[in-house]
């Protein structure tokens, strides 16, 4: 996966916006950040709770890593873009978005 693959993924999301975040691509739902592209964009972030990136760090050790120390215990996990697919990578942005979105968003999410 590209970082424009990321991106593009990423914008499907409802009312999902791309800002800036230290000078690289961050997106927000509600003002609030659920996922970025790194300054190198070799890497993208989502923003999980632990229990699904205890999940996904276990079945897909080479795509998702959490972020060393506190951000990482608070769920935000490094996607490596190389070895990403759409398969891996559209559940844990759904994921990450549901965790960020205002409520009313998401359940419109959950039930569409």
């Amino acid at each position: 996966m590209t970082a424009n693959q990321f991106r593009k993924l990423t914008l499907t999301l409802p009312e999902a916006v791309e800002g800036k975040h230290m000078n690289h691509p961050d997106f927000r739902v509600g003002g609030k950040i659920f996922a970025t592209i790194g300054p190198d964009e070799t890497w993208g972030m989502v923003k999980l709770s632990q229990e699904e990136q205890a999940h996904l760090t276990k079945v897909e050790p080479g795509i998702f890593k959490p972020f060393d120390g506190a951000w990482g215990r608070q769920g935000y996990t490094r996607v490596w873009l190389k070895h990403a697919k759409k398969k891996s990578v559209g559940p844990a942005l759904r994921a990450a978005w549901l965790n960020t979105a205002p409520k009313r968003l998401a359940k419109c999410l959950n039930n569409g």
